[in-house]
């Protein structure tokens, strides 16, 4: 239906769609700042990741749990996963890096069960004469 059809002036017409443009950029930096903060915690390659990784495992348990052995070539993908996994926990570990910021701040917290410093730090202390890495 045409403005014409509505019986819309030109001036209501561009103020509507400015009130819808409006709203949809509110919209849209509210999900985008939802997305911001979701990531700020664990970065959604990561994320998407352990997702594909945990479906993996699931197709293993699959075969196994009819009592079939999983195919060589769903255990190379697993062994794949594994290494990766690896490879990007270093990577988010290492400084700058997600969980390296993460663990910055969960260290500041005096009420943690566990100690977040050592992988922090990487502080040397004296162990029987030597120096030695200090690591979690």
């Amino acid at each position: 239906m045409s403005m014409e059809e509505e019986g819309l002036d030109p001036k209501e017409y561009l103020r509507r769609i400015s009130q819808e443009m409006k709203m949809i950029r509110q919209m849209l930096s509210k999900v985008v700042n939802y997305m911001v903060e979701a990531e700020s915690e664990i970065p959604e390659k990561m994320r998407r990741f352990i997702m594909y990784m945990h479906d993996v495992h699931d197709v293993m348990f699959m075969y196994s749990e009819n009592g079939q052995e999983p195919p060589e070539y769903v255990k190379g993908e697993a062994r794949r996963c594994d290494d990766r996994y690896r490879q990007l926990l270093h990577e988010m570990h290492t400084d700058g890096g997600a969980f390296e910021k993460v663990r910055r701040e969960m260290a500041a917290d005096r009420y943690n069960r566990w100690d977040h410093t050592p992988r922090l730090t990487q502080a040397t202390h004296k162990e029987n004469g030597n120096e030695a890495r200090k690591s979690e």
